[in-house]
């Protein structure tokens, strides 16, 4: 089970468990019934809207044949996930001062510039000017040497 919470590790068990009901041949009403979980609360959990409590993990795990812990422990870790995206998000608060349009395929006011700091100085680069060059290596405080 360890393998397959590192492959997994990091999306919302609610993606898991649409799977898992979609290979059972299960519905959400039939999961709610099963597990006395409100179906409403199944949808939302489904459709990432609403985070697993423990005694629903525990509830589901049974359900659905998993180890005790499964999906709290993948609650766990797409927590985690969104509290490093967070935080990161919180490193640059601004952007940088470089064209929107080098970033065409993204809107640009919600680009986390701290996750996609690789990328964004990889397109810049390869595509940006001289000033944007320059301003993308103050930004990101790179070494000039």
């Amino acid at each position: 089970m360890n393998n397959l919470t590192d492959i997994i590790k990091g999306i919302h068990p609610g993606k898991f468990i649409e799977r898992e009901l979609k290979k059972k041949n299960l519905t959400q009403r039939a999961l709610a019934e099963e597990t006395g979980i409100p179906f409403q609360t199944i949808n939302a959990i489904i459709a990432g809207r609403r985070n697993l409590t423990t005694e629903q993990a525990l509830k589901i795990d049974q359900i659905l044949g998993y180890e005790e812990g499964f999906f709290a422990i993948l609650q766990t870790h797409y927590d985690i996930k969104q509290y490093k995206e967070k935080e990161l998000a919180s490193i640059y608060t601004e952007a940088p001062h470089i064209r929107k349009s080098l970033f065409w395929d993204a809107d640009f006011n919600k680009i986390n510039w701290a996750k996609y700091k690789n990328a964004v100085i990889k397109r810049v680069f390869e595509r940006g000017s001289k000033d944007e060059i320059e301003e993308i290596t103050r930004y990101y405080n790179l070494s000039t040497k």
